[in-house]
């Protein structure tokens, strides 16, 4: 009889009969996609180009009974399982060599109640399926700054957009969540139905089930909005001058700024070309009138290379930054929560994105606080949440053409950089990390450790409950042994 070879939960193989595969393509109402299959090297393709994964079946859902019946057939054959969302998983784990991916990407139904201001999302919308749906309504969630974010991954591990001052992270303004749980169980966790999980999936990450659907609170914003984004020579005033700004801003200001090098482009002048800036981009949540008064200091903090700011829909805000970040790009991102912005700070920030081996890197600056910051330490697990700004490094770079030799010594000197760039600014370091932003999720104990401090042993005693074995466990995984 034929079978397929699957990696197993025991780091071993496993032979699985064509006909059970049959069974479970037949029963399914999506795909059961095999590598003989025509759109099986596009269903296995990442967004993050550094993985080229091979997994043994794809099940692209289309539905909660899909999901069911995958994480079944996986069980009762204890397959090593990746779970796959709308997309941006940095680190990888959406798939796995030999594995079964367990595809969400088809379930992008979104449906908004505006009398209600809420919204149920299925776990493979992205960001934009979601403001195309409640922006009509003149109402968002706070999410993150790509539209082509996967919303999944995103509420899970935080959630850093634009609206994170006044309205809190995603994960924050969750209000129930659906899933099915490692043994092929639906549930669904809010303040009053299994409410130990949705503390967990509040931040948690995607340890504990599948999520099929979340339920968000709806805030009122746009259609307009006014949003700032000028780029700076890189100097150390003009990052004096901003700091000065950041650290007495209005909730309702959203800032992220980041150095990198101007892109050689006609829509920058040319004598500026390859040179190092200071970009500042940042969104007024509140009426456009007002956000032009509150953001224009931000424009005159010295003279610009250019200013694109200007009124704009929130959806085209949403959308401002996707064109960075490709599909099929190299993509090496970490973490750093500052305890302080000195002198000392900008000094090392300026230093490290010189030495940034790749011209689509950048260094960003997240402004922390407002409704972050009050989100008592128990509250959520991420924690703490008091450090005033965190730095997301990003190494973005596109493989060389010439040779696989070259192409693995660009990779390695763009991760290297990174790496130097968190042991930099490592005097400035305050406690934590982003799990968003996860590098390939090296010596991963400590990482979710670090991530959760405090915090910590209440999400191991949810993993023990809800996924004592580990089934769920390619993700940034709490090892229910430890």
């Amino acid at each position: 009889m034929k079978t397929l070879t699957f990696a197993n939960l025991n780091n071993r193989q496993t032979n699985v009969q064509i006909e059970d595969l049959q069974r479970l393509a037949d029963q399914i109402r999506g795909a059961l996609i095999q590598p003989q299959d025509p759109i099986y090297d596009e269903a296995r393709r990442l967004w993050n180009g550094m993985f080229d994964k091979r997994p043994a079946a794809i099940v692209q859902c289309v539905g909660v009974a899909d999901v069911i019946d995958a994480v079944r057939f996986a069980r009762d054959r204890q397959l090593l399982v990746a779970i796959r969302g709308g997309a941006h998983n940095v680190a990888g784990l959406a798939s796995y060599d030999g594995g079964l991916v367990i595809d969400l990407s088809r379930m992008r139904a979104v449906h908004a109640d505006p009398i209600a201001k809420t919204v149920r999302v299925e776990a493979g919308a992205q960001l934009g399926d979601i403001d195309r749906e409640t922006q009509v309504f003149g109402l968002a969630v706070p999410t993150g700054v790509v539209s082509e974010t996967g919303i999944a991954g995103l509420t899970l591990s935080g959630g850093a957009g634009w609206l994170r001052r006044k309205w809190g992270m995603t994960c924050d303004n969750l209000i129930a969540v659906e899933l099915v749980t490692a043994d092929g169980q639906w549930l669904k966790a809010s303040q009053t139905e299994n409410p130990d999980l949705f503390w967990a999936l509040r931040g948690g990450g995607g340890n504990f089930g599948v999520v099929t659907s979340f339920e968000f609170e709806l805030h009122p914003l746009g259609p307009d909005v006014m949003f700032c984004f000028v780029l700076y020579p890189a100097s150390k005033n003009i990052l004096q001058r901003y700091r000065k700004f950041a650290q007495n801003e209005p909730e309702e200001v959203g800032m992220l700024s980041f150095t990198g090098r101007v892109p050689a482009d006609e829509n920058f002048p040319e004598a500026w070309w390859h040179q190092p800036f200071f970009a500042i981009a940042a969104c007024y949540v509140g009426p456009a009138d007002n956000g032009e008064i509150v953001l224009q200091p931000l424009r005159e903090l010295g003279t610009p290379i250019v200013d694109f700011s200007d009124r704009m829909a929130y959806t085209e805000v949403q959308k401002f930054l996707d064109a960075d970040y490709p599909k099929g790009r190299n993509y090496y991102w970490k973490s750093v929560y500052l305890k302080e912005f000195t002198d000392d700070t900008i000094d090392a920030l300026l230093a490290l994105n010189r030495q940034a081996p790749s011209p689509h890197s950048t260094i960003d600056i997240w402004t922390m606080g407002g409704a972050m910051g009050r989100v008592g330490a128990n509250e959520s697990p991420l924690s703490p949440r008091n450090a005033p700004f965190m730095i997301g490094i990003e190494a973005n770079w596109d493989d060389a053409k010439d040779s696989e030799a070259h192409s693995a010594q660009v990779n390695q000197q763009n991760i290297a950089w990174v790496r130097d760039c968190v042991e930099g600014l490592a005097p400035f370091a305050a406690p934590g990390i982003y799990l968003n932003f996860p590098g390939f999720m090296e010596d991963a104990d400590q990482m979710v450790k670090t991530a959760f401090g405090d915090n910590f042993s209440r999400l191991l005693a949810i993993k023990q409950k809800y996924d004592p074995d580990n089934f769920f466990r390619l993700n940034q995984n709490i090892n229910p042994e430890a």
